[in-house]
């Protein structure tokens, strides 16, 4: 399916002033369109990846259906405090203040190749995180892959050291 970016609705001063959101629900509710992002998606994703890592929450929707495409097994990467069982945590740095995520830590294995996947890709804390996290567990981030890279936030400088693909840029 050509031209996914007009399916995207940009939605001015949300969450506050000066935001430009990009809001992919308009793109997710077509299933030609979901279906084109996941066969996209399955495309540059390198061979002997073992398990899809998603980031809360919007990358579930994503990291869910690809994972069932590739016949793998789906972790999530959730902020502190929602997963029920022993975690593993990082703390990474916000433009104010700090956030943690955490990842079951039965998760992943040692030597666990992995896709980690996400709706946006902006400043790139949230990724670096995820990748660190995946690290700390263990696992080996063999592809990152976002839907939307905006691109004059430069986040993916932060993943330098990585494989990165974005299918749409603003």
């Amino acid at each position: 399916m050509k031209n996914l970016e007009k399916l995207i609705r940009t939605i001015p001063d949300f969450p506050r002033k000066g935001i430009l959101f990009r809001d992919i629900t308009t793109l997710i509710q077509n299933p030609e369109a979901l279906k084109s992002v996941i066969s996209s998606f399955k495309k540059n994703i390198p061979g002997g990846v073992n398990k899809v890592v998603a980031i809360e929450s919007r990358g579930f929707i994503f990291g869910g259906a690809l994972a069932v495409k590739l016949g793998l097994g789906f972790i999530p990467i959730r902020k502190r405090g929602k997963l029920p069982g022993k975690t593993i945590k990082v703390d990474y740095d916000l433009e104010y203040g700090t956030d943690t995520l955490e990842i079951h830590s039965d998760a992943i294995k040692e030597g666990d190749k992995i896709v980690l996947i996400d709706d946006l890709l902006a400043t790139g804390g949230t990724a670096l995180a995820s990748c660190r996290l995946i690290e700390k567990c263990g696992g080996k981030v063999e592809k990152i892959l976002f839907l939307i890279e905006l691109d004059d936030l430069a986040g993916s400088r932060k993943l330098q050291g990585y494989d990165v693909f974005s299918l749409l840029h603003f």
